[in-house]
């Protein structure tokens, strides 16, 4: 894979001092720093409501598939807008547009606060989340090549797997501030207005930055939609790489929407209690530590074996927490199970990343997007209403064996070798 020097990205003296492709070397970038700390208080607020959200529709209704059903309506909107939302990433002012969608997501979370607070019937706590998810569709393809213009070329790989960090240590915080702030009564409207309020951190960062403009998308018509389709069966590795995910997302990550459930049927551990809490935030910190690794640790391996070393990792993880037989080992393996799934898709994603030029990189970057979050919703309808009836130890076992099979399948170095032999 090669990348392709973009002239207008800012190059900070001192990234010449770190390994290229390292957190280090990206995070010397301020621009991308002020981005960084923004995008991190901004998603400690989304995870707690990620936590009390589930844990809310779960008491309420006792029912895996109602909480599924709240999943789809915050990832579901990937799947039809995704692609829209990277076509709008090369059109646009990128700042303008990111700020917008991040205003919609406040006021619908300011939404979401009043009727949780009414105890309003479920289907408009469905309708406010739905626009949360649609704001944050639009916004992905923008946000994700916004961040990887900010650094140089070489240290994309360093940008995406401090991005990672930023989602999972706000994994971590979140919950940690939910079971803190529970002990002192804070209700669940109380914690959906306080999600709302840390949008406007990454609101400020966005308008105290300077975003590198790209050339413009220069495709017309319908081409501008079907572009990204285009590329990924020009491009064996995208396309692979995408197929993988999608059916990682559907097959293995159901777990990640149904923990609650998974939790209490697993291991007897009430959704509401602080020993859950603890358990997400351990499981959490595994993924934080997972992502970064990729960016430090390894920084010096080819992400595309690093790939194969994540799905390997995953299975036996996986397998592990599935077969725990106490809540002691199921807070040991579901770290490590934390950080087998990060240090995957953060692997995954540089490789796809890295062979795009900041021109496509929006709209191709939206089917990474929906085959990630796009298929976790479905897996949680399909899979919601099986846990009910079956318990979950079967759908984690399901996950690693899934997983084992990517190990092989998706084989990036094998696929280049044959590309070669080809031409």
């Amino acid at each position: 894979m090669t990348d392709t020097t973009d002239s207008s990205t800012p190059v900070s003296r001192r990234n010449r001092q770190h390994t290229p492709g390292s957190a280090r070397a990206a995070f010397q970038v301020p621009d991308f720093r002020r981005i960084w700390f923004g995008s991190f208080a901004s998603n400690i607020g989304t995870w707690i409501q990620n936590v009390v959200l589930p844990v809310y529709i779960y008491e309420r209704t006792g029912r895996a598939s109602l909480v599924a059903v709240l999943i789809f309506a915050q990832l579901g909107p990937i799947l039809l807008f995704s692609i829209p939302g990277g076509v709008i990433a090369d059109r646009v002012n990128r700042k303008k547009f990111l700020v917008s969608m991040q205003t919609l997501q406040l006021c619908c979370s300011l939404l979401l606060a009043f009727f949780a607070a009414q105890d309003s019937p479920i289907w408009l706590l469905f309708a406010a989340q739905l626009g949360v998810g649609i704001g944050n569709a639009l916004q992905i393809p923008a946000w994700s090549t916004m961040l990887t213009t900010l650094v140089p070329p070489k240290d994309i790989a360093g940008a995406i797997s401090l991005n990672s960090t930023v989602i999972n240590g706000a994994r971590v915080i979140g919950p940690i501030i939910v079971a803190v702030l529970a002990q002192w009564n804070v209700t669940t409207s109380q914690f959906f207005t306080i999600n709302a309020v840390t949008y406007l951190f990454v609101i400020f960062a966005l308008l105290g930055v300077k975003i590198p403009e790209i050339t413009p998308d220069t495709t017309t018509g319908w081409r501008r939609f079907t572009f990204a389709f285009k590329i990924a069966r020009e491009r064996i590795v995208v396309s692979r790489l995408v197929l993988t995910l999608a059916s990682f997302s559907l097959l293995s990550l159901p777990y990640v929407g149904l923990f609650p459930a998974i939790a209490e049927l697993n291991f007897g551990i009430e959704s509401k209690s602080v020993t859950y809490n603890w358990l997400y935030a351990t499981w959490g910190l595994g993924a934080c530590v997972g992502g970064l690794s990729v960016s430090t640790i390894f920084v010096a391996i080819d992400n595309r074996r690093l790939i194969r070393i994540g799905f390997a990792s995953f299975a036996v993880s996986m397998m592990a927490f599935a077969l725990s037989p106490n809540v002691t080992l199921a807070f040991v393996t579901v770290f490590f199970l934390g950080g087998a799934y990060f240090f995957t898709t953060t692997s995954m994603q540089t490789v796809l990343a890295s062979g795009l030029t900041p021109e496509i990189r929006g709209r191709v970057m939206a089917l990474w997007f929906m085959a990630f979050g796009g298929t976790v919703p479905i897996g949680n309808m399909i899979f919601g209403p099986l846990i009910d009836r079956y318990g979950s130890q079967w759908l984690l076992i399901l996950g690693s064996l899934w997983a084992a099979v990517l190990w092989w399948w998706c084989d990036i170095e094998r696929l280049e070798r044959q590309e070669e032999t080809v031409l």
